[in-house]
């Protein structure tokens, strides 16, 4: 088995230098700042728009019915939102932003605010297309994602196949990478209360449980996924937020020598002989990036299928909740987390032996004792598991696009067919070694990214199209509406949104 996973990682590690190299990086950058100037700054222009049509109105919202829609079957805009936070906000931003900084120094995360701000407008673009080249099958459903304006926009449908079979690899690898730090974690905190050493059959039971909850929830689709996103995610958050911010007052003396280590190491050139402090520049920025793709996904293509299944008919609406959902991940629980980690370390002395999980439990009970531990040991699984269940219907989508040829029985079996393997490698997971996980799920987003960036990059003109048409027409403009790419879906969605208007008058 060891010479298996030994085979394994060196195959592995090959084909991430390739992904992860300069081209990838330069394609995941260049895509960003192409959209970015394309839409005019959309990003900071439109910020305050992207608030006040995202989650301000959702807010004020909750708790009010609303009229459920008999030809569609689709989720609210927040759950669709929700969803797609939660396959986002997981360990990645978290153990992944420790793991940046353990491994690529504190400049990481420099690079990971970078891709962060042309992530939200890559993340726009990706939803904004999703939604106009999103498909309903007989039932109803609303289905979209990179594979569909793949093969419906740049109708390059070779290309197509290969993002949804990466998404599907990469599905599989984040789940692994989920399970394995929620095991790791719970653990952990089992060895600290009682000082047991056996820890690798809390890490399997651990897993089952995982795998069995998973497949509860997933077998109601996604709008049981939606449900239980939009109810777990806001409490989570807010309860790392609270606990970040304030283990970061506690701490702030060390605020201003946080913040300079991360732009000071943003651009080291060189190694300086050894220790955290002393990685080179092309290590800096590559963990950076590619943690910070991991964490927020921008570029990837995968939320937007999540994206996809709003019930909203405009695209720029959904694509609004993109520049939020990445500002709310990186910019944000991300940031929290790096500053968390700078001011409670002393990086010149931090050991660095111990696995990323166990150094982010550390940070926790460094700054709140026991209790700290069990409040990671709380914010952890729930960060992951939303990711497990909100991947789980990426991988679905992807699954089905992938055998859409043949009848909906088959395909039917073939997805029940996905779902109970997925359920399997979840359990299995928890006890594999988290290194060679995150390397895999690296690969595998890295794979999944590059045909997604290049038809960003081939319909970036579309993008720009289907946005002035949206913000003329709010000025009053008598433009035709941009809301599909199909003209009868099109014909429906404007009727729709004319009735929904003289309801609101």
């Amino acid at each position: 088995m060891e010479k298996i996973i030994t085979a394994i990682e060196n195959v592995n590690n090959t084909v991430n230098g390739i992904v992860w190299g300069w081209p990838v990086i330069i394609l995941i950058l260049g895509t960003g700042i192409l959209l970015t100037v394309r839409t005019k700054f959309l990003q900071v222009t439109h910020f305050g728009e992207s608030l006040n049509t995202t989650i301000i109105p959702t807010l004020k919202g909750l708790g009010k019915k609303k009229v459920k829609d008999g030809r569609l079957q689709s989720v609210s805009q927040f759950e669709a939102f929700s969803t797609a936070i939660s396959g986002t906000v997981g360990t990645g931003n978290i153990i992944g932003v420790v793991s940046a900084i353990l491994t690529g120094g504190p400049g990481a995360v420099f690079w990971m605010w970078v891709s962060a701000f042309f992530g939200m407008v890559t993340n726009y673009s990706e939803n904004v297309l999703g939604l106009y080249f999103r498909k309903r099958d007989k039932k109803g459903n609303l289905s979209g994602g990179a594979f569909y304006y793949i093969a419906n926009g740049l109708k390059w449908k070779w290309l197509a196949y290969l993002a949804a079979i990466f998404c599907a690899f990469a599905a599989i690898g984040m789940s692994g990478v989920q399970t394995n730090k929620i095991s790791g974690t719970l653990s952990e905190a089992y060895a600290r209360a009682t000082s047991s050493q056996n820890t690798e059959t809390v890490r399997f039971i651990v897993g089952v449980v995982v795998a069995v909850v998973t497949a509860i929830v997933i077998l109601g689709g996604i709008k049981r996924i939606g449900k239980v996103a939009s109810m777990l995610v806001p409490f989570m958050s807010l309860l790392f937020i609270i606990m970040a911010v304030i283990a970061i007052v506690m701490n702030i003396k060390n605020l201003p020598s946080a913040l300079s280590l991360i732009f000071t190491k943003a651009f080291n050139f060189k190694a300086a002989g050894g220790g955290i402090l002393g990685y080179s520049f092309s290590q800096v920025i590559r963990k950076g990036m590619a943690r910070g793709v991991f964490s927020n996904e921008a570029g990837l293509g995968s939320s937007v299928i999540a994206h996809s299944a709003s019930e909203t008919r405009e695209p720029v609406k959904q694509g609004l909740w993109g520049v939020f959902e990445v500002f709310f991940d990186s910019l944000i629980i991300c940031t929290l987390t790096a500053l968390m980690f700078l001011t409670t370390f002393d990086l010149n002395t931090l050991t660095t032996d111990k696995e990323d999980s166990v150094m982010s439990m550390t940070m926790f009970s460094s700054n709140f004792g026991g209790f700290g531990t069990v409040v990671f040991s709380v914010i952890l699984p729930l960060f992951a598991f939303t990711t497990v269940i909100a991947w789980s219907y990426y991988g679905e989508k992807a699954v089905d696009f992938c055998f859409g040829k043949l009848s909906e029985e088959k395909r039917r079996y073939i997805v029940i067919g996905f779902k109970v393997l997925y359920v399997i490698l979840i359990a299995a997971s928890s006890v594999i070694h988290s290194d060679l996980i995150w390397a895999i799920d690296d690969t595998f987003n890295g794979l999944m990214a590059v045909p997604n960036l290049i038809c960003l990059v081939a319909l970036n003109g579309l993008v720009v199209k289907i946005t002035k048409n949206y913000f003329a027409r709010k000025k009053g403009s008598s433009e035709e509406p941009m809301l599909s790419a199909y003209p009868n879906m099109n014909e429906e969605f404007k009727e729709d949104i004319m009735t929904e208007n003289e309801e609101m008058k």
